[in-house]
């Protein structure tokens, strides 16, 4: 037996805001507690039977996300968004008792590194660049600590976003991280710099395995 659940949120302006709310205002705190690790109290989550109802919950919540027009990109990502599937499963043991095990899947979309001489954003785009940038850097700090290996302490706290994947990064995963390059020599710099990033990413080495829980059963 199966049961498959999916949330959509998005990181705007270092607020969490859940994307399949229809009241559009709403802000989520972020929480910890030993069991489930770092959670968003009451964020919304929908039990999905088919793959044609993942779609239709992503597509919206993708409308609700906060997209503003720069001078690089008529609809430029504002926000850093995470769409999370859950999916439990129950099978029953040859001695009769019952394995559940948890997965999720975590499909995260980052909003771009801005350069403001490039964006010529200000005003309210210039606070989200900013809030964009510093969630970014964080982290590239939280990747360079894994890789490093040395490192006692690993910023995750450093911002919301590091904080939500932190079992994505660091804990019990499989992760790929797509890194989209500009071809123009005009954007050069920023290719390099993201160039620089992915491989930092790649050399995190992580050993998942298993969420089986006997006590569950």
């Amino acid at each position: 037996e199966f049961l498959v659940r999916a949330s959509y949120l998005e990181i705007y302006n270092e607020d969490i805001r859940d994307l399949l709310n229809k009241n559009v205002s709403n802000r989520l705190e972020l929480k910890e507690n030993p069991d489930s690790g770092v959670y968003v109290k009451d964020l919304t989550s929908y039990v999905v039977k088919s793959t044609k109802e993942c779609d239709k919950l992503r597509d919206f919540g993708a409308r609700n996300r906060h997209t503003g027009a720069t001078a690089m990109n008529a609809e430029s990502s504002r926000s850093h968004s995470i769409y999370t599937i859950t999916v439990e499963s129950c099978e029953q043991r040859p001695d009769g008792s019952s394995s559940i095990r948890m997965g999720k899947l975590n499909l995260v979309d980052l909003a771009g590194s801005e350069r403001q001489s490039k964006t010529q954003a200000s005003g309210e785009r210039l606070k989200e660049a900013t809030k964009i940038n510093l969630s970014l850097s964080a982290l590239g700090n939280v990747i360079s600590a894994l890789v490093d290996g040395k490192s006692q302490h690993i910023p995750y706290r450093d911002s919301k976003l590091t904080r939500l994947l932190q079992d994505s990064l660091g804990g019990n995963t499989k992760t790929v991280m797509i890194a989209n390059l500009g071809p123009a020599d005009y954007n050069f710099d920023e290719t390099m710099s993201t160039l620089r990033y992915a491989n930092r990413a790649k050399n995190i080495k992580n050993k998942p395995k298993i969420n089986e829980d006997p006590k569950d059963a």
